[in-house]
């Protein structure tokens, strides 16, 4: 596959952390990198011998495993491989096939370890690689609240095995558990009918407490996967109740685990990018919410776990932008597709809707206008049937507001620099957070890089955007307390998104601006900010923490919705914090009042 120098930089401006480098650094890199086709079933590398670099996945699936020829994981697309043996010894840690045909980036290690001693962001990257990442989906030390299927099937000890048995087949589920006055007596299995009932001839009249396991050993919901792990072998079962304080709240079985292991940001990725259509990859987008689950009882940190979410959006973005052009048609002029809002910084959460844009050639005609109204028709359509709802402000592409060539564009940005007025203010607050995602990524580098410049240099409308950044204030009371939602359907809760992350997303993006710092990631924007000498170190040190535990907060907040049933929100009761957590989260909220307090009195944080 003959990949050009552009197609190789465009490709790592959508990979961590080679996203964070200037476009030099990039082509520099672009230039050392080697492209590896390996076809089905080939090795890469073996266990043992030594490691040839660090390899990115550009197209396919590839296998790792381990000494005992165990698959330690399967990766996909932007996935990368071989960190560790490379930075341990310099010999491969496992072994590596490629599972489909794929097409490799190979970084050669003098250049990895350049990189490393170079950039910060890589250091970091590559630091938790070499023993502090946590394994998102370790099956082993996941929760068993996590894993179990809540609400398990049951009948009473008196029910005849073929009702039993049609009850089973009627619910698709392969077990049942037999309950009295919500005790839990026994499990049946389709195993038990068969090798029991059946084998046996039993009579037709014989109930399902005939052939049930009595009193079968139980879990709790706190325990771990490696005692679902260990009860199975030791047992020989395939089917665990799970009770709390005597009464039955759930069942893990066999298929459970293989449900687990399978629901991966990799996974659901690669089904997104083979998808025929929006409903199949709506299928994969229905899985979010257990994936968002997943990655934060795996001990992930927030900035990990939204930043795999937003790949999904990404991939599904790209996937539509494909099928549109073999439904429509080539292109009549090149485009780029923008997302806006939190997918642009990389920031979604489980509950997301889309805002994105539209930039096109400056050669673009009237005649050519159909199509893109059509292109833009297609994913936005696509993109609501997979979850992402429509933007209730109508920030989206299938708006002609929002779909105008690049010259437009920079008027719009020229605009509303020259007159920051409220709308200006909003408008501009939202397409700074810009990220390209599909199309030709040349038509916004200038652009970006000359709003930048113009926008900084302005110093009213610097203060103006500041003035707007201020709106968003943390939910603090008097007396220790929390300012909480006075009226309506979220009544005496906390926002988590507008009062809790906003408002350190506002200030970040202000940073962002006086630096002229191209990042859209809000933590990213921080850590930047203070390299650049834009955030004084104790200021980004505070803020980085206080939004680590709001955001941290929010995600543990709608991963307890999810785990019960509920829809993700950013709705928070204070009664579900312990006073402990209630005392360290209006800490960080103080943070962000004080933060904003200096910005607004124009003392920056630098004195």
């Amino acid at each position: 596959m003959p990949l050009s120098h552009d197609d190789i930089t465009r490709f790592l401006k959508s990979v961590h952390p080679y996203d964070a480098l200037t476009a030099d650094t990039l082509g520099a890199i672009a230039d050392k990198i080697e492209v590896w086709e390996v076809e089905e079933g080939k090795p890469i590398y073996q266990l043992g011998h030594p490691m040839p670099g660090v390899f990115v996945i550009y197209e396919g699936q590839v296998e790792i495993t381990d000494e005992n020829d165990a698959v330690v994981s399967h990766l996909g697309l932007r996935n990368s491989f071989g960190e560790r043996g490379l930075l341990r010894d310099g010999n491969a840690a496992t072994h590596a096939k490629a599972h489909t045909r794929s097409v490799l980036f190979l970084l050669p290690p003098d250049l990895v370890r350049g990189l490393i001693d170079d950039h910060d962001v890589v250091a970091k990257f590559f630091n938790r690689t070499r023993g502090e990442r946590v394994n998102a989906h370790s099956l082993a030390t996941s929760r068993i609240d996590v894993l179990m299927a809540r609400d398990p099937a049951t009948c009473p000890p008196d029910t005849g095995i073929r009702q039993a048995a049609q009850m089973m087949r009627d619910k698709g589920i392969s077990s049942l558990c037999i309950t009295e006055a919500d005790k839990l007596l026994g499990i049946a299995t389709l195993r038990d009918i068969a090798g029991k009932f059946v084998a046996d001839d039993m009579p037709a009249t014989t109930p399902i407490s005939g052939i049930m396991t009595p009193n079968p050993v139980t879990l709790a919901p706190s325990d771990i996967g490696s005692d679902v792990l260990h009860l199975m072998m030791e047992k020989g079962i395939g089917h665990i109740p799970i009770s709390n304080g005597g009464r039955l709240v759930g069942i893990v079985t066999q298929t459970d685990l293989t449900h687990f292991q399978a629901v991966s940001s990799a996974e659901l990725v690669r089904r997104i990018a083979q998808a025929q259509s929006a409903k199949a990859m709506a299928a994969a987008t229905a899985e979010i919410p257990q994936l968002l689950v997943q990655l934060v009882a795996g001990g992930n940190r927030h900035e990990v776990v939204t930043r795999l979410i937003t790949d999904i959006a990404d991939t599904a973005t790209r996937r539509l932008l494909a099928l549109a052009e073999d439904k429509l048609g080539p292109p009549p002029v090149p485009y780029l597709w923008l997302a806006c809002g939190s997918q642009g910084r990389q920031e979604q959460t489980g509950v997301s809707d889309q805002d994105n844009c539209l930039m096109l050639d400056d050669s673009v005609t009237q005649d050519d206008l159909p199509y893109f109204d059509a292109l833009a028709k297609f994913v936005s359509d696509g993109l609501d049937t997979c979850g992402y709802f429509y933007c209730p402000g109508d920030m989206m592409a299938t708006n002609p507001r929002w779909r105008q060539p690049v010259r437009v564009w920079r008027d719009y940005f020229n605009g509303w620099i020259a007159k920051p007025n409220p709308e200006a203010q909003m408008l501009a607050s939202v397409m700074f957070d810009l990220r390209p995602i599909g199309g030709q990524f040349d038509l916004f580098a200038n652009l970006q890089a000359e709003t930048l410049a113009s926008a900084s240099a302005n110093s009213i409308f610097v203060a103006h955007m500041i003035s707007n950044s201020l709106k968003h204030t943390p939910p603090l009371g008097l007396l220790r307390g929390f300012a909480t939602i006075r009226s309506g359907e979220h009544r005496n809760t906390l926002d988590l998104k507008h009062n809790g992350v906003v408002p350190i997303v506002d200030l970040a993006r202000i940073y962002s601006l006086q630096g002229q710092l191209t990042d859209a990631n809000t933590r990213a924007r921080l850590s930047t900010a203070e390299a650049a000498g834009v955030l004084s170190p104790s200021g980004a040190r505070d803020l980085l923490d206080a939004y680590d535990l709001i955001a941290e907060t929010r995600l543990e907040h709608q991963v307890r919705l999810v785990k019960n049933g509920a829809k993700p929100d950013n709705y928070l009761l204070p009664a579900e914090l312990s006073d402990f957590e209630r005392s360290h989260l209006r800490d960080a909220f103080v943070v962000v009042k004080t933060m904003q307090s200096a910005v607004g009195h124009g003392k920056g944080v630098l004195g």
